[in-house]
């Protein structure tokens, strides 16, 4: 089996990350395209109460199981299928449902610290960082987190002030270097995400 083409997205919290993955997918779709959202590896906290949660660092690099994600991506790579964690944003914790995903030609990864992990950077053949200017950030990960993941405005300013803010200067800005193509996210970011289509194509045709 060929080693798949593994995609790498990083950039900060409502950078834009998503949306740049959603019009790759599209754009390959029936090529055997997965996506695989680095969230869902937030370490299992079965034995803290909702409260103790809440209060956990959920942006800094410890928050992530990388263990786990490694071995089912080098799983995957070696095309055997994995069963993956789905974590539930509303109470901060991994769901007890899982979703198990076959081996693909082409593997998206998403996720502000996907670049952190030297192992992951090492399995990735296109690594992207969508640059996104602080206040629109917040402006995004503010309505999201109200409208989809049942947060109060007060819970999402507060998380935002202690702990996305400084984390992504301390760990998420410093992981841009690691990348091979750094996206301003304009209002389409056409030209970008042109560019990473480009790429996997000439990698598929090797």
């Amino acid at each position: 089996m060929e080693k798949p083409v593994i995609i790498s997205i990083a950039g900060g919290s409502g950078s834009g990350k998503t949306t740049v993955a959603k019009k790759i997918m599209n754009r390959f779709k029936g090529q055997n395209i997965i996506l695989i959202n680095l969230d869902d590896y937030y370490k299992k906290h079965d034995e803290l109460t909702l409260e103790e949660r809440e209060k956990i660092n959920y942006d800094h690099p410890n928050s992530i199981d990388f263990d786990l994600f490694y071995y089912q991506l080098n799983s995957l790579v070696n095309g055997i299928g994995v069963n993956k964690p789905i974590y539930d944003f509303t109470v901060h914790n991994r769901s007890k449902e899982i979703e198990h995903i076959d081996p693909a030609n082409i593997i998206l990864i998403e996720g502000i610290l996907v670049l952190q992990d030297e192992r992951i950077r090492g399995l990735s053949d296109i690594k992207i960082y969508i640059d996104t200017d602080p206040d629109i950030r917040f402006i995004r990960r503010l309505k999201r987190d109200i409208n989809e993941r049942g947060r109060s405005l007060e819970s999402v300013i507060n998380q935002y002030v202690t702990t996305v803010r400084p984390m992504h200067e301390a760990f998420v800005e410093r992981t841009k270097k690691y990348a091979d193509i750094i996206i301003p996210n304009d209002k389409n970011h056409n030209v970008g995400v042109g560019l990473i289509e480009s790429k996997i194509d000439e990698i598929l045709k090797r």
